[in-house]
């Protein structure tokens, strides 16, 4: 068990190394650097969260690797298909989707994807987090103290802004009422593009983002009877 500030630099440090990883993967798909995440700042909470559950969990496992592999491809799993789910229904858009690749499950998850959880769960639990943790434990404790205030802050500010922005962003999909999807994920890109810097970070955060817009294909399927 670690403390509070602990726990809490963790989760910066699997965050920020997460992006890293979708920075990476973003510049092999679109051969250009994009920020990734939905928030601000160089981090995505999901990696975060994910390396903060196998930690918790795994630990004590960690002298069996093909225990962390399978928990760690069956948490992280879980987790992108709920925050997939839970962000699609709250925000009203799908932030990815796997449909393309092969042996997804409604999109939200895949089996390449579970597979580097896995591997990743190792490399987390076996090798990463004890270097980490040695780290964490040279800094002075007023030292800790500081820097976790410092980084809860801008992380709180972060997250409201960017809350904020995702907000605006649904309300304007909600304000358009053609009935062509592919017309209205054009012209919210480009309303969103006449925006500030923030708002077009997100758009090309998430380049083949999915408007759900079931009651708009509704209403053409109407119209074309």
């Amino acid at each position: 068990m670690y403390d509070l500030r602990i726990y809490f630099l963790i989760f910066i440090i699997y965050s920020f190394l997460g992006w890293i990883v979708e920075i990476i993967d973003m510049i092999f798909e679109t051969k250009r650097l994009v920020n990734r995440g939905f928030l601000i700042g160089p981090y995505c909470p999901i990696y975060g969260v994910g390396a903060l559950l196998m930690i918790s969990v795994l630990s004590n496992y960690k002298d069996d690797i093909h225990i962390v592999f399978g928990m760690g491809l069956l948490m992280c799993g879980v987790l992108e298909y709920l925050t997939s789910y839970i962000m699609e229904k709250v925000f009203n858009a799908r932030w990815w989707d796997y449909s393309n690749y092969k042996f997804n499950l409604n999109g939200r998850i895949c089996l390449l994807n579970l597979v580097f959880f896995g591997v990743g769960g190792i490399l987390v639990v076996c090798y990463l987090n004890p270097f980490i943790l040695s780290v964490l434990n040279k800094i002075p404790d007023i030292s800790l103290t500081i820097i976790s205030i410092i980084l809860l802050i801008i992380f709180v500010i972060d997250f409201c802004v960017s809350f904020k922005i995702i907000f605006e962003f649904k309300n304007i999909t909600s304000n358009i009422k053609k009935d062509s999807t592919e017309e209205i994920k054009k012209r919210v890109k480009n309303i969103i593009e006449k925006k500030s810097i923030l708002y077009r970070r997100l758009v090309e955060s998430f380049p083949k983002f999915q408007l759900k817009l079931k009651k708009y294909n509704e209403r053409l399927k109407r119209i074309a009877k």
